[in-house]
């Protein structure tokens, strides 16, 4: 069921390429914003109303009955403000803002990475990050992060590795397009393409592993085996495949390999938290899953934008020739500007040079982290879902 929730991709992937060049070509990339604001509601609106249908239903039908709390405004101001867990939420965003903001601005600050402003950034995170743990585990009238789900190892061994996929993912997809763009010449459609093999692998591959796992009942060795360390594998072979010339089907490969990685990695990491969680707190791990993930997004972004500010544009300036030089701003800043060079010149030879230092970087940050994703499926429990007693009822 978690693998056919995303099975819709396997048909949107072949339209976005086009469309996106279809866009630049015409109406520009301002409206494939605005088409997008207009389209989404649309698209929602019958589920909106469904929703809303039945809940009128189980109104009319007794099923829902609500009651008035009796509660002043001020009150129910209150009431949510603890159930919710506000305290807690804003000591995370802000610790986690903080934290992680120096990694994309220390560069640009007079004193880098000793400038005042970055370290207070750090210590001020880190501090923030530190209460909201204290708050949670001795204060919090209503905890947002269940801490009994989370000392279990099957559960939090999950969340790392939802956590590190989403990490090594951003850190090195987040300039990979330009780099198809800039160093094997692709076109936006072309990019579009290589860049949904993911999409279209990892949804297509999810499907077969769901069916192994209903049939077998195991899928800690999915990961352990294959998961994990086909990653690791496919991101590793991009140190090697990062240059000038290499053919492209070498890149398709990889990008198929790292697909059915991520597939297998994603749905085993799913079933984990939801086998170690009794039926009623299936949606809390799930939500729990998805935090560590949108967490490790926000890493893999700031780490992969720290690389790319600290790298490139010192490679540049460096592999510049004389004549461009004053350009460096305009060539940095703008990818039009760097395809805009013919493939043998000394300028576009510069630019590759400065991709090929940034991007092996990313692929090497990304290839070790992906490490601790294996470390936290080894501590999983091997739990055998055909020992559980199936609860009644009808999924479709």
């Amino acid at each position: 069921m978690l693998a056919y929730v995303s099975s819709p991709y396997i048909i949107t992937v072949w339209i976005t390429g086009p469309l996106a060049q279809s866009l630049l070509n015409g109406i520009g990339w301002r409206w494939g914003f605005g088409i997008f604001a207009i389209v989404t509601p649309v698209i929602c609106l019958p589920l909106y109303f469904l929703f809303a249908y039945n809940q009128n239903k189980a109104i009319k039908q007794g099923l829902l009955v609500r009651k008035k709390s009796g509660r002043t405004f001020a009150q129910s101001l209150a009431h949510y403000f603890w159930e919710f867990d506000i305290i807690c939420l804003i000591l995370i965003s802000a610790g986690f803002t903080l934290f992680l903001l120096p990694f994309s601005i220390a560069t640009s600050q007079k004193y880098g990475w000793r400038d005042p402003l970055t370290i207070s950034f750090i210590v001020v995170g880190i501090v923030l990050l530190g209460l909201a743990v204290v708050w949670e585990k001795y204060w919090a009238p209503v905890k947002f992060l269940p801490w009994r789900l989370l000392k279990d190892r099957t559960v939090l061994g999950a969340c790392v590795l939802a956590a590190v996929l989403f990490v090594e993912y951003y850190i090195w997809t987040a300039y990979f397009t330009s780099w198809l763009q800039v160093v094997l010449r692709l076109q936006v459609w072309q990019t579009s393409y290589i860049g949904n093999i993911y999409s279209i692998g990892s949804t297509f591959f999810s499907l077969l592993v769901g069916i192994a796992i209903r049939k077998t009942g195991r899928f800690k060795w999915v990961a352990l085996y294959f998961g994990v360390p086909a990653t690791i594998l496919s991101i590793g072979l991009l140190i090697h495949f990062r240059h000038q010339g290499t053919n492209i089907g070498w890149i398709i490969f990889v990008e198929i390999l790292y697909a059915f990685a991520g597939g297998a990695c994603v749905i085993c990491e799913q079933v984990a938290v939801m086998a170690a969680a009794s039926h009623q707190e299936v949606a809390v791990v799930l939500a729990i899953e998805n935090l560590f993930a949108s967490v490790g997004g926000g890493i893999g972004g700031t780490v992969s934008g720290a690389i790319w500010t600290g790298v490139f544009p010192r490679k540049l300036l460096e592999y510049l020739p004389e004549e461009t030089k004053d350009q460096f701003a305009a060539i940095y800043g703008d990818l039009a500007k760097q395809i805009s060079y013919p493939v043998g010149s000394a300028t576009h030879t510069a630019i590759v040079k400065a991709y090929d230092a940034a991007l092996k970087n990313m692929f090497i940050a990304a290839t070790t982290i992906t490490v601790l994703g294996l470390a936290g499926v080894i501590a999983w429990r091997d739990i055998r879902l055909k020992d559980f007693k199936q609860v009644k009822g009808n999924v479709i």
